[in-house]
């Protein structure tokens, strides 16, 4: 990212930015890494507390990782990911699927491979069109997600019982928060 870029992201208000705009790179126009800022530090000047990137980046990894850290029922994360997507989008063609997941085709050929062969998704014939085919969830593919789900939740909400009150409501004031920069497009792109 150049530094024109970077003085451009910090010196916007948070709620107007708008990272489609300028040609700044990054995951989805966002900043890929911390160092892709040159401070770790994000405050709109307006009086909320100023957000330390680098912390927020680590913490989100970490509780990501001990999240992944249970039984991922023999598939990757990445694979993780696509099936819910197929489980939540499907019935989906690959190119589509390869689209929502930013993985090149050879590399979703090869990973549908493996949830076919686990009999989590099935082949299709595209009703459209007699060359392709569409990816759907099967009922094992569903069951797994709904288990690696329960248990995912069931783990944190244990952490959490770890937390005192006030970290507990600070999380809870945040959630929309995170909800907002989970999304597969950034908030202020959405419009545009």
């Amino acid at each position: 990212m150049s530094s024109m870029c970077h003085r451009a992201l910090l010196s916007i208000p948070m709620a107007h930015r708008s990272h489609s705009a300028g040609g700044c790179p990054g995951w989805r126009g966002w900043p890929t890494y911390a160092s892709d800022v040159p401070e770790s530090r994000i405050s709109d000047g307006a009086g909320p507390p100023e957000i330390d990137v680098t912390r927020l980046r680590v913490a989100i990894a970490r509780v990501s990782r001990r999240l992944r850290r249970h039984e991922l029922a023999g598939i990757t994360p990445t694979q993780l990911a696509a099936l819910a997507t197929v489980e939540a989008r499907g019935p989906l063609r690959l190119g589509d699927l390869a689209a929502v997941e930013r993985i090149a085709p050879s590399t979703l050929t090869r990973m549908v491979a493996v949830l076919e062969d686990l009999g989590y998704v099935r082949r299709d014939a595209d009703p459209r069109d007699a060359r392709a085919s569409t990816l759907s969830i099967t009922p094992r593919g569903h069951d797994t997600l709904e288990q690696l789900r329960a248990e995912g939740t069931a783990l944190l909400t244990q952490w959490l019982t770890l937390l005192d009150p006030e970290h507990r409501a600070a999380l809870a004031i945040a959630l929309p928060a995170l909800e907002a920069l989970a999304e597969p497009e950034p908030p202020n792109q959405r419009s545009h």
